[in-house]
């Protein structure tokens, strides 16, 4: 009995590890903000995740970056709802993190990736991560990926930039 409960604790710390996201850092694009109380607002819900060390604000470009701790597992979703929390919507959403945690079983790579490159940053291009303008025309073009037209919370179509 006690190597049964042995092995399943040690499988659910292997597939705990597994779904770790780790990302390093978050570019948020937030769209609908007209002054800098609407930045402070999205500011301040950052700010409350656990795992956030630091918010840099461009209000020029609307953009927080967002450095996180290392081994978190946060996951894009926990982003798009703090600034929806805050009253305002998501544009753009670019993640950093290592190579190695793309084999996520949560991300739905939909291009290739550099090999040897041990940091990447992707852009998730889900509705409600990109402006429903770019979502549309992303439809056309993921048309024949039948995941990319179902909004599934739990699983996210990256891109993988240069």
């Amino acid at each position: 009995m006690t190597k049964l409960k042995f092995l399943t604790v040690a499988m659910f710390m292997f597939c705990s590890v597994l779904s770790k996201a780790q990302i390093m850092k978050a570019e948020i694009k937030a769209l609908g903000l007209t002054c800098s109380m609407c930045s402070n607002a999205i500011n301040k819900q950052l700010k409350s995740i656990p795992e956030v060390t630091n918010v840099e604000t461009d209000l020029n470009t609307n953009t927080f970056t967002v450095s996180l701790v290392d081994d978190n597992n946060l996951s894009p979703k926990i982003f798009k709802e703090k600034v929806e929390k805050a009253g305002f919507f998501v544009g753009a959403l670019l993640c950093t993190m290592k190579s190695k945690n793309l084999s996520n079983k949560a991300f739905i790579m939909l291009n290739e990736t550099k090999n040897n490159v041990e940091i990447v940053t992707v852009q998730v291009l889900d509705k409600g991560y990109v402006t429903d303008k770019e979502y549309k025309k992303l439809s056309k073009s993921y048309k024949s990926i039948e995941s990319f037209s179902v909004n599934n919370d739990e699983d996210y179509h990256i891109k993988v930039l240069d």
